[in-house]
């Protein structure tokens, strides 16, 4: 069964406010053998915050832009550390490279932002 996910650079990633409401935002994923995707954010940012608070996310394929180009699915987003957000980074590192490298020095030229590594699995159609 392949990935619904394979062959596209972006994915909208729903996330969800205390009142229900859905905030979107396209963001660079990786996915692992396992079909686990990963993205990276600022460990500031409201996605991590409304993950930490309910990990229950909806996920599209999209373009750069946000424009939706595939159907919407429930996933369950974590936020990850160690090992598997190592494995998460590196597997980004190498679908983006070299923008992702590029962005990463000039982003460490100005003040260091800490990071948040969101694991995105798909929910079993049961």
């Amino acid at each position: 069964m392949t990935s619904p996910f394979g062959a596209t650079k972006y994915i909208d990633l729903e996330t969800f406010r205390r009142s229900g409401t859905g905030v979107r935002t396209p963001i660079w994923f990786a996915e692992d053998t396992d079909r686990t995707l990963y993205a990276y954010s600022r460990a500031d940012a409201g996605k991590v915050k409304r993950i930490r608070a309910d990990g229950a996310v909806r996920i599209a394929a999209c373009t750069m832009r946000g424009t939706i180009t595939g159907p919407w699915v429930d996933a369950d987003a974590r936020i990850v550390s160690g090992e598997e957000a190592a494995t998460g980074m590196q597997l980004l590192n190498r679908k983006y490279w070299p923008w992702k490298t590029i962005g990463d020095f000039f982003g460490h030229l100005r003040t260091a932002q800490p990071r948040a590594v969101i694991a995105i699995r798909v929910r079993s159609r049961a």
